[in-house]
């Protein structure tokens, strides 16, 4: 008994839902279930063609033009000081001054010695005089004309040695006075009032290193290289030096020098830019953000970032046509600048592409497109 109520039960169900299957639908559901999907609102905006520039971007470093270790060239104590860490100094400025008596006395010494020996020449020179004429007629022999003109000449010479030599001191005394022989920044003073230098001290009396212009180093791909030159052939090649945080405002400098030869562990070419740094904006060492423009293309297609999406087989966009229905079209990107991205192929200008509302459709998907708002009006207003 209890079987045939289990089957009439499982009888019962098969029977229900076969009904609920087959059962002819209502007018109203079947309208609903053949009605067609609403389109999907996305934004859109043309792609338009615009003059773009062809950029490198990368790191350098700013190294100094010129740095110079400021040495004594004689033995002496510093007698004064004229300068103090970090100063900034222009080429010829007095940096120290060392003890000058002695060469001093050493000088005037050897002017009095030049006096004399000027002195005995006159003096030889009219004995010469005097003998001449007395040996063409006879009254004197040659030997004392030969001996009065060996004193001339001996005397010439000692006036000459001695010239040499006030040269010789009075270049002495001048490097008692150490002068800046470049216009920069001081380092370090590392000697005092009173020490003693030597012209073989290790130890530099300061540093000065050139900060106006300054270098720029960084290095650029074997593949950028030939653009480079290309560019370098035709005009300057100007360069943009940002901070790594944008901590001071970009500045501007020209490409000066690439190195002669390729590093072939890296494959990349060391280059130098020369940045006027007029208000000592960058510091050797410092590293920067550089970006260097080769050269403008004046139709290039563009289109926003956010046009741009990432598949499993390249770079892709939604493309609208006319009839509204949006198709998914294969992209090779050529740059990104900014904001906008440069297409290389597979748009054209006059295309209307999908920049928002991309992840609610598909290929073939109606959509309902409005316009892109402008900076402008997308800014809340007062």
């Amino acid at each position: 008994m209890k079987r045939l109520l289990l089957a009439a039960i499982l009888l019962a169900g098969v029977v229900a839902g076969a009904y609920a299957i087959y059962a002819p639908r209502s007018d109203a559901e079947g309208r609903a279930a053949d009605a067609p999907k609403p389109a999907v609102g996305v934004v859109v905006t043309p792609v338009i063609a615009k003059a773009m520039p062809v950029q490198i971007g990368t790191i350098g470093r700013v190294q100094t033009i010129a740095s110079v270790a400021v040495k004594s060239r004689i033995d002496g104590v510093i007698s004064e000081v004229l300068v103090h860490d970090g100063q900034t100094v222009t080429a010829g400025d007095v940096l120290f001054r060392l003890d000058d008596r002695q060469p001093t006395a050493q000088l005037h010494q050897a002017q009095a010695t030049l006096a004399r020996d000027k002195a005995q020449l006159e003096n030889t020179r009219r004995d010469l005089d005097r003998l001449t004429p007395l040996q063409q007629k006879e009254y004197v022999s040659r030997q004392s004309v030969d001996t009065a003109r060996t004193n001339v000449a001996v005397q010439e010479a000692a006036v000459k040695a001695d010239e040499a030599q006030i040269e010789n001191l009075q270049a002495q005394l001048s490097y008692t006075v150490i002068k800046a022989p470049i216009s920069g920044r001081l380092g370090t003073v590392n000697f005092k009032l009173g020490s003693n230098v030597k012209a073989n001290d290790t130890t530099t009396l300061v540093t000065i290193n050139q900060i106006k212009p300054i270098y720029v180093s960084f290095s650029v791909t074997q593949g950028d290289l030939a653009e480079l030159r290309a560019a370098m052939a035709r005009e300057k090649v100007e360069v943009q030096i940002r901070g790594q945080n944008n901590e001071f405002e970009p500045l501007t400098g020209v490409v000066s020098y690439f190195d002669n030869a390729i590093d072939t562990a890296s494959n990349t070419i060391n280059v130098r830019a020369t940045v006027a740094n007029d208000k000592e904006t960058v510091w050797p060492g410092q590293f920067v953000n550089v970006l260097i423009t080769l050269r403008v293309d004046p139709n290039a297609v563009v289109v926003p970032n956010v046009a741009v999406q990432a598949g499993q087989n390249g770079n892709y966009l939604f493309v609208v046509d006319a009839n509204s229905i949006a198709h998914v079209r294969p992209v090779e990107v050529s740059r990104t600048i900014g904001n906008q991205t440069v297409i290389a192929k597979g748009v054209e200008p006059g295309d209307t592409v999908v920049t928002s509302g991309q992840l609610r459709i598909r290929d073939g998907v109606k959509v309902a497109p409005r316009p892109q708002p402008d900076a402008a009006d997308a800014q809340p207003k007062a």
